[in-house]
């Protein structure tokens, strides 16, 4: 009776601790997924955006030119630090865009343009969605990581803490300096 809880207690410790490091990961890649489906949705319609914008802002092709560029490079990025970092370019190019659209009445005031404005603003309202959901399965899954007695398991079979996924969005706007003067 003695072996069972020596022997057999600390297995059975070990492999829930294990089991749960292997649900935690698994919604980690799941919740990852769910963000590259969003920013996948973005990346298709840049260059309807681009294509939109392209026959008012003629002097304007290197802001174009930069977002075709930037959503280009994003396909390279293994870690999901290099995948934010390349997004947050990707997302300022996005702003000069819509930024250099405000000197184009016509661009405004265009249906096309405007469709796809909003379709933006939808679909970053969805990676924002997407990645609070991959940040706290990522925050849950460091926990476990880091708090005894999952930390000891996590050395035994290295599971490494994950990293988050920040990024900033093209619909964000600086909100202005307001200084009162006497």
């Amino acid at each position: 009776m003695y072996w069972i809880i020596v022997i057999i207690l600390p297995a059975a410790i070990v492999i829930f601790i294990f089991n749960r490091f292997i649900r935690y990961r698994a919604m980690v890649r799941e919740a990852l997924s769910g963000v590259d489906v969003q920013l996948k949705r973005r990346h298709d319609l840049i260059p309807n955006i681009v294509d939109t914008v392209k026959g008012y802002m003629g002097y304007e092709r290197k802001v174009l030119e930069d977002v075709t560029r930037l959503r280009a490079s994003v396909a390279g990025n293994k870690t999901v630090k290099e995948k934010g970092e390349a997004e947050n370019s990707l997302s300022q190019g996005l702003k000069n865009i819509f930024a250099v659209a405000e000197s184009y009445p016509d661009l405004k005031a265009n249906e096309s343009f405007l469709g796809l404005q909003n379709n933006l603003t939808e679909i970053e309202d969805q990676i924002q969605l997407a990645r609070r959901y991959y940040n706290g399965t990522v925050r849950n899954y460091n926990i476990l990581v880091e708090s005894f007695p999952g930390n000891l398991i996590a050395k035994i079979f290295n599971f490494a803490r994950a990293g988050f996924f920040e990024i900033e969005y093209a619909t964000e706007r600086k909100v202005p300096d307001v200084k009162f003067t006497d």
